[in-house]
């Protein structure tokens, strides 16, 4: 069995990405090298996960929701961290992918320094439905082939160091910033505008049963039914995004470098999350790879 990397998520009523989650992790670390927490003991998360590591918690809605999850990920991440170099941590519709033109992502890491914090560059994957028909049996890049900057998934989730997150993953207390070249993070959210809506559906079915508001509640702003609009409008505006040429994006990670400051007093550290109105053509190299 592998030390050099582990892979933990969380995840409730959440199955297709799931799926895609534990095939993708378990074939590059190996499944015995994979967490999954499983929020409600849910009976299809422990039949999806079968080799990972299971982890059952109540299934209790609460309006803390999102602050006791980052509470438990940082510990179970500090726990792993005495077995692995490495431990990449993160929601379930979230992939840390290298470049293909670099290698296999777990001999990447084997080769790279401990003691740091890597934040790979967040990229969403997104749905173009007017032209993109095929289904997603076959896998996600290679029928979805569009992705957009998303700086707000440029998370520091690559951990092999001592350090506190903060809740959503997006912040830790390092204060050196680490963004390799051919290092991404893939966000699934909007790879299919049916998965989105069947998503959608269960978590402001979640929120609603909570029964608080969106300033009440330290849950995603995202997951309440008023904050969600219509679904396939939404993924028509992607049409909009300006197509670039190429696949160059060190002026992205440049302006991450140079905007790296404390997050005032919070102990936290963060770099400036601009919105893109960008759009890019995935390179054929990333096809296939889940």
């Amino acid at each position: 069995m592998q030390s050099i990397c582990a892979a933990i998520t969380m995840v409730r009523d959440d199955p297709d990405f799931l799926k895609t989650w534990v095939r993708y992790y378990g074939d590059l670390l190996g499944r015995e090298n994979c967490t999954v927490v499983n929020h409600g003991h849910e009976p299809e998360v422990a039949r999806i996960a079968e080799g990972c590591n299971l982890i059952g918690i109540p299934g209790d809605l609460h309006r803390n929701f999102d602050m006791k999850r980052w509470r438990l990920l940082n510990g179970l991440v500090a726990g792993l961290r005495g077995y692995y170099r490495h431990v990449i941590v993160g929601d379930v519709d979230e992939l840390v992918v290298l470049d293909p033109e670099a290698g296999a992502l777990l001999d990447w890491l084997r080769a790279q320094p401990g003691r740091r914090v890597l934040t790979p560059l967040g990229l969403e994957v997104i749905h173009r439905p007017e032209i993109e028909t095929e289904p997603l049996s076959a896998g996600i890049l290679g029928a979805r082939r569009h992705v957009r900057l998303a700086p707000h998934y440029s998370k520091p989730c690559v951990l092999s160091m001592g350090t506190k997150i903060a809740r959503g993953g997006h912040f830790t207390q390092a204060e050196t910033l680490h963004v390799p070249d051919a290092l991404y993070l893939f966000h699934l959210k909007f790879c299919d505008v049916a998965t989105y809506s069947a998503t959608m559906d269960r978590r402001n079915a979640m929120t609603g049963a909570v029964g608080a508001g969106v300033e009440e509640a330290a849950i995603g702003r995202h997951w309440f039914a008023g904050a969600r609009g219509e679904d396939r409008a939404l993924f028509d505006r992607f049409a909009g995004l300006r197509m670039q040429d190429g696949f160059d994006l060190g002026w992205v990670r440049k302006r991450m470098k140079r905007s790296w400051k404390p997050r005032g007093d919070t102990g936290f550290w963060q770099f400036d999350r601009p919105e893109y109105d960008q759009q890019y053509c995935l390179p054929e190299r990333f096809f296939g790879l889940f």
